[in-house]
């Protein structure tokens, strides 16, 4: 578990694939590594990672292929800087919200505009996602905690302060640009729980839609 306030910037320093997965090598930059063991979680860009192997300034994790499948990391190469940060402690500060790093998809960078010293950035999300993304409330984007501002549709809003956008890669997203979006943890139990003892009961693929609500009696 996370906060998704970013600890360090690092870089991809190998992404070799191994099949359907592949292993990755991660410079940590400044990163402090001293408490890190081999087994510890360690979220890069917003994917929860677990280290096989350390190194002074750095260390490797196995990527499944339902990661490179789920999230941006196929894109990922030799350089690619991404977030990074180790997983909370029960004194850690929660400065940002709960993050799991379990990515729920990937979205896109659709307009960046400069607004004073900050940025403005506008994002689309799939549209299996765009039901839990609300106005002030929370997500996760390459692991950076963030407020969204505005929604519209499968549309959403974020301002980007300086001071994350030097020290996060934030600063380097541009359009186009292919993102991890996690939602918040408390969207994914709501929706769940809205399914009360029916939950063990067969879903739709396309998910809970107002027809499901209808024909099991939550709404009218």
């Amino acid at each position: 578990m996370f906060t998704g306030i970013i600890q360090a910037v690092g870089r991809i320093a190998s992404l070799a694939h191994q099949g359907v997965d592949a292993r990755v090598a991660v410079d940590v930059g400044t990163l402090e590594m001293a408490d890190v063991r081999i087994g510890d979680s360690v979220a890069v860009s917003g994917v929860c990672l677990t280290a096989v192997r350390l190194a002074e300034r750095g260390f490797w994790a196995d990527v499944s292929g339902e990661t490179l499948s789920r999230t941006a990391f196929a894109q990922l190469k030799a350089g690619t800087a991404v977030n990074l940060e180790k997983s909370l402690t029960l004194s850690t500060p929660l400065g940002g919200h709960l993050v799991m790093g379990h990515v729920d998809g990937v979205g896109e960078v659709v307009e960046r505009r400069e607004e004073g010293r900050s940025v403005r950035f506008v994002l689309r999300a799939p549209d299996s996602l765009a039901k839990y993304i609300a106005a002030k409330g929370s997500v996760g984007i390459d692991g950076v905690s963030l407020t969204v501002n505005n929604v519209d549709g499968a549309m959403f809003d974020i301002n980007i302060v300086p001071h994350t956008l030097s020290a996060t890669t934030l600063g380097e997203f541009t359009v186009g640009r292919r993102v991890n979006l996690e939602v918040d943890v408390m969207a994914r139990y709501a929706e769940r729980l809205l399914l009360g003892e029916r939950a063990s009961q067969s879903v739709p693929k396309s998910g809970i839609t107002p027809e499901f609500l209808a024909n099991h009696g939550f709404i009218r």
